[in-house]
């Protein structure tokens, strides 16, 4: 009897556990939510302003606005599983090479 009571107590116990771990997830992505609002109106500026400097034409010369090849990036994350579990649960296996356009595991150096 003792037994099932003890495992009672650890099921209510892990679902409180559960629940407060469900209230600080969508604190979290209210606050990712409210972030991603608040640049929308720069993001949109920034977009208009795009538009407008290419319809002025060949006129500008800058060298951000020139045409170049497209580059291979690489990322590497390497985070303690306990810090951030949502980058790392994916991967699982240590840091992971992660190349745009290509199947090698490591970029060329």
């Amino acid at each position: 009897m003792r037994e099932i009571r003890t495992r009672i107590r650890t099921v209510k116990n892990i679902e409180k556990i559960t629940r407060a771990m469900k209230l600080v997830a969508a604190a979290r992505l209210r606050r990712a939510q409210e972030r991603v609002g608040a640049a929308r109106p720069y993001a949109e500026k920034m977009e208009q302003m795009m538009r407008r400097l290419s319809a002025a034409g060949a006129d500008i010369q800058h060298p951000l606005l020139e045409v170049r090849e497209e580059r291979n990036v690489a990322v590497l994350v390497i985070t303690p599983t306990a810090v951030w579990p949502a980058v790392t649960t994916p991967t699982c296996c240590g840091p992971r090479w992660a190349s745009c356009g290509s199947a090698s595991p490591r970029p060329s150096a």
